[in-house]
């Protein structure tokens, strides 16, 4: 048996755009709500030195009958010594006899199905206008979230806010074809916002709920564990809860298990999983102002479609071109 090719992270740029992204979630979410995927709560080791981890992901779907694993690290001081947070691979198996198929870099693939899952749930709950987008975060999840959301509204404005205004400057010099403006506060770059994303490495709410507009739609996506979270309760009781996987929410969510704790919110207040709005089990938007807000905790099946769609692309045409530009 030959050993799983590995696929770098600049091949994944090409073979995984952002606009065949989005639909694969899509298609994810829905075998998800038809319980055609085993989704076990990721398993995560802390390492003994401030708060540093190794998270072990996997996941089965049963269409492909695929296997999968994500094993990542989340090393947050990494960015002044110029590593990423959060890096690692993606091991993809058959599943009618467990064969390795490929090896896959992790940070590209995170960086990609998550944006494209906030895309898919902005397009299913916010307003049909939305126009206005804020961000909060600079990072990488910042630039992902610009161009997937942008793929889904038609976004006239965005306002860009983060705790490093260098940072915010350099991201909005690569973006200087979209029309971002610069916010010296987060409520300021999120007032009158039709959608507002946080993707920031923040453990404290930078979102407060008395900010935010009667019709927003929020992508609350930083955050991952129990003890942090980017938006304030009142953010929270204020929306109508959807999220990626109800499981993940309610065992690794901050923002859901901080209010709780407080006696604030219940399970009986999750609105329901993406996926089951998608198949029509759960009802989405219900008005105009209603405020909706997506909680993505990020789960291994997004990890495990994005996967399987490169080795399908790659099996079905050996002769496509990793360098080829395919991001709108």
């Amino acid at each position: 048996m030959k050993a799983p090719l590995y696929i770098t992270k600049e091949q994944i740029s090409s073979l995984l755009p952002m606009s065949e992204c989005i639909p694969l979630m899509d298609t994810m979410f829905r075998d998800l709500a038809h319980g055609k995927t085993l989704q076990p709560l990721r398993s995560l080791m802390r390492l003994p030195n401030h708060g540093n981890l190794l998270g072990m992901m996997p996941a089965y779907a049963e269409g492909p009958d695929i296997i999968g694993i994500k094993i990542i690290t989340v090393f947050h001081g990494n960015g002044a010594a110029g590593y990423p947070s959060h890096q690692g691979v993606v091991m993809l198996f058959d599943g009618q006899h467990g064969q390795p198929l490929m090896l896959f870099d992790a940070e590209e693939i995170t960086a990609i199905r998550t944006a494209a899952a906030s895309a898919v749930a902005t397009r299913l709950l916010a307003k049909e206008d939305a126009a206005h987008l804020a961000i909060l975060g600079t990072g990488e999840q910042a630039e992902r979230h610009i161009e997937a959301i942008g793929l889904v509204r038609n976004i006239k404005q965005i306002n860009l806010w983060g705790r490093n205004k260098a940072h915010a400057e350099k991201l909005k010099e690569k973006n200087a074809h979209r029309p971002i403006i610069i916010h010296d506060t987060a409520q300021s770059a999120v007032r009158e916002a039709d959608i507002i994303c946080t993707v920031t490495a923040s453990p404290q709410p930078v979102l407060s709920g008395e900010w935010i507009s009667p019709g927003a739609h929020l992508n609350v996506v930083g955050a991952c564990t129990p003890n942090t979270r980017e938006v304030d309760t009142f953010a929270m009781t204020r929306s109508s809860l959807f999220t990626d996987r109800l499981e993940s929410l309610t065992k690794e969510a901050g923002e859901f298990i901080i209010p709780q704790k407080e006696g604030t919110i219940t399970v009986a207040d999750v609105k329901g999983e993406i996926g089951e709005v998608l198949i029509g089990s759960k009802k989405g938007r219900t008005s105009a102002d209603e405020i909706t807000l997506f909680k993505s905790l990020g789960i291994a099946a997004e990890d495990l479609y994005a996967a399987w769609h490169i080795y399908h692309s790659l099996s079905t045409d050996p002769q496509r071109k990793f360098t080829e530009n395919r991001t709108p």
